[in-house]
Order: C-alpha cells, then sequence, then structure tokens
C-alpha cells in the first residue's frame, strides 16, 4: 500500500522532470513550448465561455422557473406505470444538462433516501452510466466549430435514456 502511495505522490513531479530531461535532450526551449501551449489553451477557454455561460444560465433558469418540476408532473404517470421511481426524475432531467446540477440533485437524493437504499443505488448508477450531454457537446462541437448536432444529439440523448432505463432495471433486479 505504501507503494501506490508514493507512486502516487510521485507521479505527477516525476512526470514534469520527464518532460523536461527529454526537452533538453532533444534541445528544445520548454519553457516557451509551455508558453505557447498556455496562450493555445486561453484562447481555446475564450471561444467556448459564450457556450458555457448559455448552459448555466439556462439551467439556472430551468431549476427556479418551476419548469422542471412541470414537467416531472407531466411524465409521472409514465414513470409510474414503468415503476421507475418518481424521486429520481428530477436527476434523470437534469443529468443531460448540468453536471453541478444533477450531482446537487443526487446529494440532496442520497441525504433524503440514504445511499443504500434502492433509490440511493438507481441515483448512483445514473450518475455513473450516464453523461452530461448538451454540455459535453456543445464543447466539443464549439471547439471544432460544427454547427449540425441533431444526430449527435439524438443520439447522445438516446444513450443516456438506455443508460437511466437500464440503471432502474438493473438496480430493481438486484435489490
Amino acid at each position: 500500500m505504501q507503494i501506490v502511495h508514493f507512486l502516487s505522490a510521485t507521479a505527477i513531479p516525476m512526470m514534469i522532470v520527464i518532460i523536461i530531461a527529454y526537452g533538453i535532450k532533444e534541445k528544445q526551449k520548454v519553457f516557451d513550448i509551455f508558453l505557447e501551449g498556455a496562450k493555445e489553451g486561453l484562447q481555446i477557454v475564450i471561444q467556448l465561455f459564450p457556450t458555457l455561460l448559455g448552459i448555466f444560465l439556462a439551467v439556472g433558469l430551468l431549476r427556479s422557473s418551476g419548469v422542471l418540476d412541470f414537467v416531472i408532473q407531466l411524465i409521472s404517470p409514465i414513470t409510474n406505470l414503468l415503476q421507475i421511481p418518481s424521486q429520481i426524475l428530477p436527476l434523470a432531467m437534469l443529468r443531460p444538462i448540468s453536471g453541478s446540477a444533477s450531482m446537487g440533485v443526487a446529494v440532496d437524493i442520497m441525504q433524503q433516501y440514504g445511499v443504500d437504499s434502492i433509490i440511493g443505488s438507481i441515483t448512483s448508477t445514473i450518475m455513473g452510466s450516464t453523461e452530461t450531454t448538451f454540455y459535453t457537446i456543445a464543447i466539443y462541437t464549439a471547439c471544432v466549430k460544427i454547427k449540425k448536432i441533431r444526430f449527435v444529439l439524438a443520439a447522445a440523448l438516446l444513450a443516456d435514456l438506455a443508460g437511466m432505463i437500464t440503471s432502474v432495471i438493473i438496480c430493481q433486479f438486484l435489490s
């Protein structure tokens, strides 16, 4: 166990030393290359900022306006018929949109129902088997300037839905 702790504590410093040593061996200006990469990274952040701001604003509006609660009430007869617990619906609605909002909802669910409950198991399985789809697609497509995303979005949302339904089925089967 001490070896693992030692390796994890020294991994990043050793990687930095290896990169610098390789740069010196190849007679490269390591610091100048680092600065070039930092400039490129900052440009990417500046390009992505409007997209991120729009996503965070939309999530905030959804949560505070009550639209999310209204949509959950609309679909709850269907989810009740399919034996999907209504307690996880806020998580299912927010997970594709926002990682931080879905993490907050997941923590609330686990505090209320417990981590060892069926609801807690479904919640943690959903968090591990789905993605923040809109965020991920927005970042990747904005980075490479792709405008037509409807097929990517449809496939990703179907994958999220499959992950959520499978999470419910497996957790109910195992409990």
